[in-house]
């Protein structure tokens, strides 16, 4: 058999000369793909680069270069199947059609679609990316907030683009009526939906009230921590235990929150409760010199109560009220240790004393703890005690 012969000799209704050309377009498109894409994204980046200061080539080809060469692959593809005798678009399949091209075909465009979209979706994470290099500018965390909320919310809407072009395109489904037919059966998709449609609501709700944003150290519940993500469904928090906490959007606004980093000022309060030995003059002398050590601070704010306020039959307690002026709580616990020293020194100087650390069992059955008095929790603050 010669070689004319060969080729033209058909095979499943197809002459070999076809598979060995289709075969061969597959081969260059394969091979010549990277290098192909590597060249468009070159050119589009001449384009890019007018309007996406800031973001480098290298950047711009790691976003987009992989999802450009998968289609350009699969246009190889489809002038490969062009060259066969198989139907590669939707007005050439029918019902003579056999089943496997039929499969074969809803894959091809399924993938298509999905490649194409994957593209739109690269696009939208690279104007993400110029963006936040325009926002480094004038830094804000609103920006850090808010941009990455709307680029999964445009994504979310190009997945849905994209779904119904698949229902259309690849299974001929009619979608405006599907769309009309939604507003019968989306009362039951709503109700089945509820929390996830309240988290939804719930995620504009806190951008538009902005009761807290991003880097935020927010208290919800029994939960404190720093806020990290505001997702549509859910908000996530890193607790001062260091642990990845998930709580939905719902709660975060149906639940007392308070925004601990808009605090003007932390407050520090305990009961400094003396020996009874103490005298009137050492009592009056150490309240000058402890109002004296707090005032003198520079993080202090001015409403500061040092007040000989309670006298037990073993002590005499000073009430001590400061405001600190700071929102991070490593400087609040530094200003605390400093004139906590301070009043150490003032009681020393005076040669008073603290009342006695001596163990006292508290009554309370078996579950009783042992306390000194002079440590007993006082309300909203630290006992100050030493023997």
């Amino acid at each position: 058999m010669s070689l004319s012969e060969i080729l033209h000799y058909h095979l499943l209704g197809i002459e070999v000369q076809e598979y060995l050309t289709a075969a061969a377009i597959l081969l260059a498109g394969f091979v010549f793909k990277n290098l192909v894409s590597r060249l468009l994204t070159k050119v589009l980046f001449r384009f890019f680069k007018k309007v996406g200061e800031g973001v480098t080539e290298q950047q711009f080809h790691e976003l987009l270069i992989k999802p450009i060469s998968i289609v350009i692959f699969f246009i190889t593809i489809f002038i490969a199947y062009s060259v066969l005798d198989i139907p590669v678009r939707s007005s050439e399949v029918g019902h003579d059609t056999p089943w496997f091209a039929k499969l074969a075909f809803r894959v091809y465009q399924i993938a298509f679609i999905a490649g194409v979209t994957w593209i739109f979706l690269r696009m939208i994470d690279l104007a993400v990316l110029v963006f936040m290099k325009r926002a480094l500018r004038d830094p804000s965390r609103l920006t850090n907030q808010l941009v990455p909320f709307a680029r999964d919310l445009i994504k979310l809407f190009v997945a849905i683009i994209a779904f119904l072009v698949v229902l259309g395109r690849v299974f001929s489904i009619d979608v405006t009526a599907l769309v009309g037919g939604l507003g019968i059966g989306g009362l039951a998709v709503a109700f089945a939906a509820k929390e996830s449609l309240e988290n939804l609501l719930a995620s504009f709700t806190i951008f538009l009230d902005r009761p807290f944003e991003v880097g935020d150290l927010v208290s919800v519940g029994d939960l404190t921590g720093s806020v990290e993500k505001i997702g549509f469904r859910s908000t996530r928090i890193r607790t001062v235990e260091k642990s990845y906490v998930t709580v939905p959007n719902k709660s975060m606004i149906d639940k007392p929150l308070d925004n601990l980093s808009r605090r003007t000022s932390r407050r520090v309060f305990f009961m400094m409760s003396l020996t009874q030995m103490t005298t009137s003059t050492q009592l009056h002398r150490i309240i000058e010199l402890v109002r004296e050590a707090i005032l003198t601070h520079r993080l202090i704010e001015p409403d500061v109560q040092v007040k000989f306020t309670s006298l037990t039959s073993n002590s005499k307690d000073v009430r001590v009220q400061y405001y600190v002026r700071t929102d991070s709580y490593d400087e609040y616990l530094d200003v605390m240790e400093e004139i906590n020293f301070k009043i150490v020194s003032a009681v020393e100087e005076v040669g008073a004393d603290f009342v006695d650390t001596t163990m006292t069992r508290l009554s309370g059955g078996s579950g009783g703890s042992d306390l000194p008095k002079s440590l007993q929790p006082q309300s909203g603050g630290q006992s100050i005690a030493s023997s």
